[in-house]
Protein backbone atom coordinates (compact mmCIF):
# COMPACT_ATOMS: atom_id res chain seq x y z
CA UNK A 1 0.00 0.00 0.00
CA UNK A 2 1.15 3.57 -0.45
CA UNK A 3 1.29 3.63 3.56
CA UNK A 4 4.24 0.69 3.38
CA UNK A 5 5.93 2.44 0.49
CA UNK A 6 6.43 5.75 2.01
CA UNK A 7 7.52 3.91 5.46
CA UNK A 8 10.23 1.42 3.57
CA UNK A 9 11.78 4.91 1.36
CA UNK A 10 11.91 6.66 5.17
CA UNK A 11 14.40 3.15 6.64
CA UNK A 12 17.82 3.91 5.94
CA UNK A 13 20.97 1.58 7.01
CA UNK A 14 23.54 3.10 9.75
CA UNK A 15 26.18 1.03 11.66
CA UNK A 16 24.87 -2.15 9.46
CA UNK A 17 21.12 -1.33 11.44
CA UNK A 18 18.22 -0.78 8.98
CA UNK A 19 16.76 2.49 11.32
CA UNK A 20 14.14 5.17 11.23
CA UNK A 21 14.99 8.64 12.23
CA UNK A 22 13.30 10.84 14.88
CA UNK A 23 12.04 13.73 12.78
CA UNK A 24 10.78 11.02 9.95
CA UNK A 25 8.79 9.50 13.13
CA UNK A 26 7.29 12.31 14.28
CA UNK A 27 6.01 13.36 10.88
CA UNK A 28 4.54 9.83 10.46
CA UNK A 29 2.98 10.23 14.05
CA UNK A 30 2.11 13.50 13.35
CA UNK A 31 4.22 14.84 16.59
CA UNK A 32 6.81 17.57 16.81
CA UNK A 33 9.95 16.09 16.54
CA UNK A 34 10.66 18.05 19.79
CA UNK A 35 7.93 15.81 21.36
CA UNK A 36 9.37 13.01 20.50
CA UNK A 37 12.41 13.62 21.25
CA UNK A 38 11.55 14.61 24.89
CA UNK A 39 9.20 11.49 25.73
CA UNK A 40 11.97 9.90 25.05
CA UNK A 41 14.79 11.65 26.94
CA UNK A 42 12.09 10.85 29.45
CA UNK A 43 12.31 7.28 29.74
CA UNK A 44 15.84 6.72 28.45
CA UNK A 45 16.12 3.42 30.63
CA UNK A 46 14.11 1.99 27.82
CA UNK A 47 16.30 2.92 24.88
CA UNK A 48 19.77 0.89 24.85
CA UNK A 49 21.91 1.45 22.13
CA UNK A 50 20.27 -1.75 20.14
CA UNK A 51 17.06 0.01 20.39
CA UNK A 52 18.46 3.74 19.44
CA UNK A 53 21.57 6.12 18.99
CA UNK A 54 22.24 9.27 18.13
CA UNK A 55 24.38 9.92 14.94
CA UNK A 56 27.21 11.84 15.25
CA UNK A 57 28.22 15.09 13.72
CA UNK A 58 30.17 13.21 10.86
CA UNK A 59 27.49 10.43 10.61
CA UNK A 60 25.08 12.96 10.14
CA UNK A 61 26.78 15.24 7.86
CA UNK A 62 27.71 12.62 5.19
CA UNK A 63 23.75 10.89 5.25
CA UNK A 64 22.31 14.09 5.12
CA UNK A 65 24.10 14.85 1.34
CA UNK A 66 22.46 11.53 0.17
CA UNK A 67 18.37 12.33 1.87
CA UNK A 68 17.54 14.93 -0.22
CA UNK A 69 13.65 15.15 1.19
CA UNK A 70 15.18 16.45 4.11
CA UNK A 71 15.26 20.12 2.25
CA UNK A 72 11.99 20.10 0.53
CA UNK A 73 10.14 19.11 4.41
CA UNK A 74 10.95 22.46 5.39
CA UNK A 75 13.74 20.57 8.17
CA UNK A 76 16.76 22.04 7.41
CA UNK A 77 16.60 24.32 9.75
CA UNK A 78 16.38 21.93 12.97
CA UNK A 79 20.18 20.33 11.15
CA UNK A 80 21.80 21.48 14.52
CA UNK A 81 20.01 18.97 16.04
CA UNK A 82 21.76 15.59 15.97
CA UNK A 83 18.87 13.24 15.52
CA UNK A 84 17.55 9.48 16.94
CA UNK A 85 17.61 6.74 14.93
CA UNK A 86 15.35 3.88 15.85
CA UNK A 87 15.82 0.80 15.37
CA UNK A 88 13.39 -1.90 14.76
CA UNK A 89 13.00 -2.52 18.37
CA UNK A 90 13.47 0.95 19.36
CA UNK A 91 10.32 2.01 17.29
CA UNK A 92 8.51 -0.84 18.85
CA UNK A 93 9.57 0.68 21.96
CA UNK A 94 8.06 4.05 21.15
CA UNK A 95 4.39 3.14 21.26
CA UNK A 96 4.59 2.49 25.25
CA UNK A 97 6.46 5.84 25.39
CA UNK A 98 3.77 8.07 22.83
CA UNK A 99 0.39 7.06 24.32
CA UNK A 100 -1.70 8.28 21.16
CA UNK A 101 -3.34 5.93 18.84
CA UNK A 102 -1.96 6.99 15.80
CA UNK A 103 1.72 6.10 17.07
CA UNK A 104 0.10 2.28 17.68
CA UNK A 105 -1.21 2.01 14.16
CA UNK A 106 1.72 3.23 12.23
CA UNK A 107 3.98 1.09 14.38
CA UNK A 108 2.11 -1.39 13.32
CA UNK A 109 2.63 -0.90 9.49
CA UNK A 110 6.93 0.14 10.70
CA UNK A 111 6.81 -3.68 12.39
CA UNK A 112 5.06 -5.05 8.61
CA UNK A 113 7.39 -3.29 6.44
CA UNK A 114 10.47 -4.71 8.77
CA UNK A 115 9.08 -7.76 8.43
CA UNK A 116 8.95 -7.71 4.89
CA UNK A 117 12.06 -6.09 3.96
CA UNK A 118 13.43 -9.06 5.83
CA UNK A 119 11.75 -11.32 3.52
CA UNK A 120 12.90 -9.42 0.32
CA UNK A 121 16.78 -10.06 2.10
CA UNK A 122 15.92 -13.63 2.82
CA UNK A 123 14.95 -14.37 -0.85
CA UNK A 124 17.41 -12.88 -2.44
CA UNK A 125 19.99 -14.72 -0.19
CA UNK A 126 17.85 -17.82 -1.24
CA UNK A 127 19.03 -17.10 -4.47
CA UNK A 128 22.87 -16.39 -4.37
CA UNK A 129 22.77 -19.83 -2.14
CA UNK A 130 21.04 -21.85 -5.17
CA UNK A 131 23.66 -20.15 -7.68
CA UNK A 132 26.57 -21.23 -5.97
CA UNK A 133 24.94 -24.54 -5.69
CA UNK A 134 24.76 -23.99 -9.43
CA UNK A 135 28.00 -22.73 -9.96
CA UNK A 136 29.72 -25.59 -7.99
CA UNK A 137 27.68 -28.59 -9.75
CA UNK A 138 28.80 -27.08 -13.52
CA UNK A 139 32.07 -26.65 -12.54
CA UNK A 140 34.60 -24.83 -15.26
CA UNK A 141 33.46 -27.16 -18.20
CA UNK A 142 30.30 -26.13 -19.53
CA UNK A 143 30.96 -22.76 -20.38
CA UNK A 144 28.25 -21.73 -21.78
CA UNK A 145 26.26 -22.44 -18.43
CA UNK A 146 28.77 -20.85 -16.89
CA UNK A 147 28.21 -17.64 -18.69
CA UNK A 148 24.96 -17.54 -18.06
CA UNK A 149 25.45 -18.13 -14.34
CA UNK A 150 28.03 -15.15 -14.78
CA UNK A 151 24.75 -12.99 -15.71
CA UNK A 152 22.86 -13.95 -13.06
CA UNK A 153 25.41 -12.56 -10.47
CA UNK A 154 25.84 -9.47 -11.82
CA UNK A 155 22.01 -8.74 -12.17
CA UNK A 156 21.95 -10.21 -8.26
CA UNK A 157 25.29 -7.80 -7.34
CA UNK A 158 23.14 -4.66 -9.18
CA UNK A 159 20.03 -5.62 -7.32
CA UNK A 160 22.09 -5.77 -4.07
CA UNK A 161 21.03 -2.23 -2.84
CA UNK A 162 17.44 -2.33 -4.80
CA UNK A 163 15.36 -4.73 -3.55
CA UNK A 164 12.25 -4.27 -5.59
CA UNK A 165 9.51 -4.22 -3.35
CA UNK A 166 6.45 -4.49 -6.52
CA UNK A 167 8.53 -7.78 -7.56
CA UNK A 168 8.34 -9.40 -4.09
CA UNK A 169 5.77 -12.12 -4.22
CA UNK A 170 5.36 -12.76 -7.90
CA UNK A 171 8.85 -14.03 -8.83
CA UNK A 172 7.22 -17.42 -9.55
CA UNK A 173 10.05 -19.44 -10.55
CA UNK A 174 12.27 -21.50 -8.07
CA UNK A 175 15.29 -23.42 -8.83
CA UNK A 176 15.08 -27.21 -7.86
CA UNK A 177 17.99 -29.79 -7.25
CA UNK A 178 18.89 -31.34 -10.06
CA UNK A 179 18.67 -34.63 -10.08
CA UNK A 180 22.28 -36.44 -10.87
CA UNK A 181 23.26 -38.05 -14.27
CA UNK A 182 24.42 -41.86 -13.32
Amino acid sequence: SMELQLIQNKIYTVHGCRIIFDFDLATLYEVETRALKQAVKRNMDRFPEDFMFELNKAEWDSLRSQIVTLETNGRGQHSKYLPFAFTEQGVAMLSSVLKSKKALQINISIMRVFVEIRKAILFQNNIIEELKDIKLRIGEHDTQLKSIYDAFENLLDKNEEILKWEDRERIGFKIGKAKKKS
